[in-house]
């Protein structure tokens, strides 16, 4: 199993610690992760005010897999989305494919059909499969609370996700975490967006709205959250003193990638999964679980 690992820009730059323990996984799994030194943003930011441009910035990444005849295995959702959108839109629309051809004609590049993108955590669940991810399970998670928290991205635009999960009764990170004998937490608006687009234009609205979800995660007794976008994670993980600052609150909820909750599962300690770059100290909430300084 065979992938160009596509890392985008928040990951290297906020979210090291999900790239090292999504290597480490998929290291045990049998999984291949490329890496192509030519990626570029995979144009998500500019979509809204440049369309051309966003559609450019994907189909640049898309044909530097497609050169190599990898299909694409993406860490961030919204990565995952935007490059999923560029493969829909250029399968529809020749004019758009042949302006983005010749631009990309200028690095010497050609888009022909696209490649499979999928997002990592649905590569696990549709293409490794649980019974075999459960084959390289060592250690009981069993006491472990986690409220899984899926974000837009990961499940929309569902129609050219081939509707892999259900948007508004998602399962597939509760079933993955649930292997690991952790308890998955159910909670109230679930669904509910982290915040996160808004942080940059109207940050007292963005952080109300990742705290309502702290607030609902913390009362249906859950001891961590585990999630799949590195956005997601600058809200909860980054961001969550400055939450509990600005409301007079506390939380101390971990925030784990699923990578990490799973790499807990197989027995790796904490500098192999990075569980040292999170941001809410994970010690105190993993020592039962997690070996290592």
């Amino acid at each position: 199993m065979k992938y160009a690992l596509f890392l985008g820009c928040t990951i290297p730059a906020r979210s090291r610690q999900y790239e090292l323990s999504a290597r480490k996984v998929a290291q045990k799994l049998g999984m291949d992760l490329v890496d192509i030194g030519e990626f570029v943003c995979c144009g998500f930011p500019v979509k809204a005010s440049d369309l051309k441009s966003a559609l450019v910035l994907g189909a640049y990444n898309i044909a530097l897999s497609e050169k190599q005849g990898l299909d694409l295995c993406a860490l961030c959702s919204s990565c995952t989305s935007a490059l999923t959108e560029v493969v829909h839109h250029l399968a529809h629309d020749d004019q758009a494919k042949a302006e983005v051809n010749e631009t990309l004609a200028k690095a010497g590049l050609h888009y022909d059909q696209g490649v499979k993108v999928r997002h990592v955590a649905r590569v696990l669940y549709e293409e490794v499969g649980k019974d075999e991810i459960k084959k390289h399970l060592t250690k009981s998670l069993e006491g472990l609370r986690i409220a899984n928290h899926y974000g837009c991205h990961y499940l929309k635009p569902s129609e050219i996700y081939d509707n892999f999960d259900q948007v508004e009764d998602p399962h597939t990170l509760d079933e993955l975490v649930a292997l690991t004998g952790a308890t998955v937490v159910d909670y109230p608006n679930k669904k509910r967006c982290c915040g996160g687009p808004v942080l940059p234009v109207d940050e007292k609205t963005s952080l109300a709205i990742a705290r309502e979800k702290l607030e609902d995660i913390r009362e249906a007794g859950a001891n961590a959250i585990n999630l799949v976008c590195p956005f997601c994670s600058v809200m909860y993980d980054s961001n969550q003193k400055g939450i509990e600052t600005a409301f007079s609150t506390t939380y101390n909820l971990p925030v784990l990638y699923l990578t990490q909750v799973l790499g807990l599962a197989m027995g790796m300690d904490r500098k192999e999964l990075g569980l040292n770059m999170n941001v809410v100290k994970t010690k105190d909430a993993l020592a039962k679980y997690a070996g290592g300084d």
